[in-house]
């Protein structure tokens, strides 16, 4: 790789104050970034000095995210060929039946190469079209404010296809991605200064915009138009419980959004990040501790019309978007409070607001990603609080 170092930096003084490409400085910036550490060093004491930067942080999430990744790939998979053996067809139609017949891997729902296959063909594209769309806005911006582009947006750009069922339009994709970075980041400044985690921000603009293709209550299977109700909606629709077995929606092998679905992906990849330190365990227990604590209240209270009041915390954690939103969006470090009193706040009141959107309305079965963005705007305000109380404690330690 020595040549390619040497390339960048013969080619780095075009880009430089001064040089004719001096405008695309930012974009070349971030493509050294990219491929390269910095190679600049901090020797003088009065700086913390840390194996982590942001580069690393954005990596381990990344890392955090594979399990889940790799699962959306099977399970899309894996709900189409259910729903091809049920409708009685023998292949998908379009370019991805084209593909499937040339790779030679068949319509097997017991296979796992098969499944993993035609879900893949499903995954990529939105991801592509996600990064892609992510990637110009974001290097637009970099080089109007002239910074680099920040790896965040890897990031995002692999969340959102997480939280997109498989037959979403790829225009839509685009539009979703493109609100999320823009509107929900870009005009507050960038990264580290957005007040709602953009991903979630693009999937609040389309189930707002185009509500029939991106609701939970009728997930794209993208077989002949086919949809197909989550377990959620099942249990709203009435039903005393959905039909699938608890270890199934733990698992994760039912229909919903792609990478949703695995509750142990999801378990994998806290795990990953609170050992790194990158995830806040505190976000995590607060969300479980205000789920578990509304659910059992709502258990005992009962309601005779709305089947909801019956669902336990068990069921609420493996259902919906409730573990992946708890993991990988409440925590958000830029979103999420700061404090450490405050994160336990912060996601208890996640926890009390997806239990009361889920049972109260359940028009609306889902409501993890209105919880957190709900809970994203009041968190400066928890810290606020917190850090008030702090300094009324210490004065009054003081004596002041």
């Amino acid at each position: 790789m020595k040549f390619l170092r040497k390339f960048l930096d013969n080619q780095s003084k075009h880009f430089e104050k001064g040089g004719k490409l001096e405008k695309l400085g930012p974009l070349w910036e971030t493509v050294d970034f990219f491929l390269y550490t910095s190679g600049e060093v901090t020797t003088e004491p009065a700086f913390v000095r840390d194996a982590i930067n942001l580069k690393r942080m954005m990596m381990v999430v990344v890392y955090a995210l594979i399990p889940a990744t790799l699962f959306a790939f099977y399970n899309t998979g894996l709900q189409i060929n259910i729903e091809l053996a049920n409708l009685g067809k023998s292949a998908i139609g379009g370019w991805r039946g084209s593909v499937v017949a040339l790779l030679g891997s068949g319509y097997d729902a017991g296979s796992i190469i098969s499944n993993a296959i035609i879900g893949m063909l499903y995954f990529l594209p939105v991801y592509f079209v996600s990064f892609v769309i992510g990637a110009l806005w974001e290097i637009l911006f970099g080089i109007i404010r002239k910074h680099e582009v920040s790896e965040g947006f890897l990031v995002t750009s692999l969340l959102f296809p997480l939280i997109m069922p498989p037959g979403i339009p790829l225009w839509q994709v685009a539009l979703g991605i493109s609100f999320g970075i823009v509107i929900g980041k870009e005009v507050f400044g960038g990264v580290g200064m957005n007040i709602v985690n953009p991903a979630l921000a693009g999937r609040a603009f389309l189930f707002f915009a185009y509500p029939a293709q991106i609701s939970g209550d009728a997930v794209w299977i993208a077989v002949d138009g086919v949809t197909k109700a989550t377990p959620l909606a099942t249990f709203a629709g009435g039903l005393p419980h959905p039909d699938i077995s608890w270890f199934d929606a733990f698992i994760g092998t039912i229909p919903g959004s792609m990478g949703e679905t695995s509750t142990i992906a999801c378990i994998i990849g806290a795990f990953i990040l609170i050992a790194t330190g990158i995830g806040s365990w505190r976000i995590m227990a607060g969300v479980m501790g205000g789920m578990i604590g509304l659910s059992l209240l709502l258990n005992l209270i009962g309601s005779a019309s709305n089947p909801m009041f019956s669902m336990t915390p068990l069921w609420h954690f493996v259902l919906g978007g409730f573990a992946f939103g708890m993991v990988f969006m409440a925590t958000d470090p830029v979103s999420a409070a700061m404090t450490s009193k405050g994160k336990y706040f912060y996601g208890f009141l996640i926890g009390l607001l997806v239990v009361m959107i889920r049972v109260i309305n359940p028009a609306f079965p889902e409501g993890m990603m209105l919880a957190i963005l709900f809970a994203n705007v009041f968190a400066p305000i928890i810290d606020r609080i917190v850090i008030n109380k702090n300094i009324k404690r210490r004065l009054l330690r003081n004596g002041s």
